[in-house]
């Protein structure tokens, strides 16, 4: 199994906009071969002080595959092109940890 922590900073006040395009794009890649788990997460309140918040622009894609192979072909899906190019100009920074089980 593959696990996936997608850390996506959208441009000032387009989280929601990112996040919009992203709910409509989910069920394509559910239905794709290997797909576990694929959904986003925002900082969630009431925590306290053990929390390290992402803040107001950022959510966090949560993902798991059942290999490699199947992430490397969700990644070089036309539907994941295509969100891209909805998405790119919205946002500031995306960082992605492609992990394995310990």
């Amino acid at each position: 199994m593959i696990h996936v922590l997608a850390v996506i900073t959208a441009k000032p006040g387009m989280r929601d906009a990112i996040l919009t395009e992203f709910r409509a794009n989910m069920p394509a890649v559910h239905a794709e071969e290997g797909c576990i788990e694929y959904g986003p997460a925002i900082d969630a309140d009431g925590a306290g002080s053990i929390q390290t918040k992402y803040g107001p622009d950022s959510f966090v894609v949560i993902e798991k595959w059942a290999s490699m192979a199947a992430l490397k072909a969700h990644g070089a899906a036309p539907h994941m092109a295509a969100y891209a190019a909805k998405t790119r100009d919205m946002i500031a920074s995306r960082v992605i940890h492609v992990l394995s089980p310990a």
